[in-house]
């Protein structure tokens, strides 16, 4: 008898790429200084000879290990519309443990299956994922500096460009928490949102304080003022005041999403499907979100433009994404493809190319290829500093 055919479906090879690119400026937050993004990407090819691209966020050296030695051969031989089932045999392999490092390794390779899927069917993820609820995706204004006069300038800038919502990063001092706000506030007005976020450097005596401080400059919401595993503080904060509490750190996976909901945490979630474990896992968590009438948004981490169609496509299908999205794409000085997205009046369209709609130069890819990360967190101008959590 002939042997069985394979399966045009089944992956039958995966490759990786370690890539750095480096940001116009450096990107200054409470946790440190970064001058450059890293991305792990992966490109599967099928059995019947579709390629798919994958990406994900990549800041510490267990991402690459857990994808080479866990993802990547589990994914070998298993058909590109088994995501469900790659995502719990990873954490079955005994990465429940480790769930940190496994989601954000398989990102990059069930994006590639969504890409390689969507290719084999003929259809852009969106329509895959419920279809297209909106076609233009907002995006929010990114201001990552601490000193007062850049901000300013920024935002100026972004106001000129049609930027609508604006996001601050705050946690340095109190001082600058509030003088900052106060800037940004005066420069976009008193009507346009302003969000401020955090990043887990308030205690929760501080956070009553500096709440009831920011109070007159309207913030939209502030995102993650607790430690991440803080719920039972952010629920008392929530209850507390009137400043809608957004949680993102906290909210990595599908359980911290639910988790999240049963504690009544927060007001808004920022969703991340690098670190949910892939573009399904968010959709899931979105939906639990939805259950309970809790808007999300989508968490910048530097995304290239394959990590960036996913959101668009996120964006686009998922109903109560109805918060404009962070992104740093003004940031990065470079791309893996020759035709980047261009942003308009603050916000993308919506691929509508199969798949992910992105096509993968590898030249660029080659040109910003690395082998090894740094520059993610800590601040080479600052020697023997670190950041601590809560930090004031």
């Amino acid at each position: 008898m002939p042997a069985p055919a394979a399966n045009p479906l089944a992956i039958r090879s995966l490759r990786r790429f370690l890539v750095r690119v480096p940001v116009r400026t450096p990107i200054v937050w409470g946790s440190g200084v970064r001058t450059g993004v890293t991305r792990l990407l992966v490109e599967l090819t099928t059995e019947g000879g579709v390629v798919g691209w994958g990406e994900t966020i990549c800041l510490l050296d267990a991402i690459p290990a857990v994808l080479d030695k866990v993802v990547m051969p589990l994914a070998v031989g298993r058909g590109v519309d088994e995501v469900e089932r790659l995502h719990r045999h990873v954490l079955g392999a005994g990465y429940y443990h480790h769930k940190r490092a496994a989601v954000m390794a398989m990102c990059a390779v069930e994006m590639a299956m969504w890409d390689a899927f969507g290719k084999i069917s003929g259809q852009p993820l969106f329509r895959l994922w419920g279809g297209l609820w909106r076609e233009r995706i907002p995006l929010a204004a990114y201001l990552l500096q601490s000193d007062p006069a850049i901000v300013a300038e920024d935002a100026r800038a972004y106001l000129a460009q049609g930027y609508e919502t604006f996001k601050l990063k705050i946690g340095y001092d109190e001082r600058s928490d509030v003088e900052l706000t106060r800037i940004v506030r005066a420069v976009i007005g008193p009507d346009r949102p302003l969000r401020l976020d955090v990043n887990g450097a308030w205690t929760p005596g501080t956070a009553k304080r500096q709440l009831q401080r920011l109070l007159p400059h309207d913030p939209a919401y502030v995102e993650q003022p607790l430690e991440l595993d803080d719920l039972a503080g952010h629920a008392a904060l929530r209850a507390s005041q009137s400043v809608p509490i957004a949680l993102d750190e906290s909210a990595y996976t599908l359980q911290d999403v639910g988790n999240i909901v049963r504690a009544q945490a927060a007001d808004v979630i920022l969703l991340d499907p690098h670190e949910a474990g892939g573009l399904w896992q968010t959709v899931k968590a979105a939906a639990i979100a939805e259950s309970v009438g809790i808007p999300v948004t989508l968490h910048s981490g530097g995304e290239l433009a394959l990590s960036q169609a996913a959101y668009l496509h996120l964006a686009a299908s998922i109903p109560n994404m109805t918060l404009a999205i962070d992104n740093e794409l003004q940031h990065l000085a470079g791309d893996v493809t020759a035709r980047p997205f261009v942003i308009d009046r603050g916000a993308l369209a919506v691929p509508q190319a199969p798949g992910l709609g992105v096509e993968v130069d590898l030249d660029l890819v080659r040109k910003h290829e690395v082998n090894d990360i740094t520059g993610a967190y800590l601040d080479p101008r600052r020697p023997g500093w670190f950041p601590v959590k809560p930090a004031y």
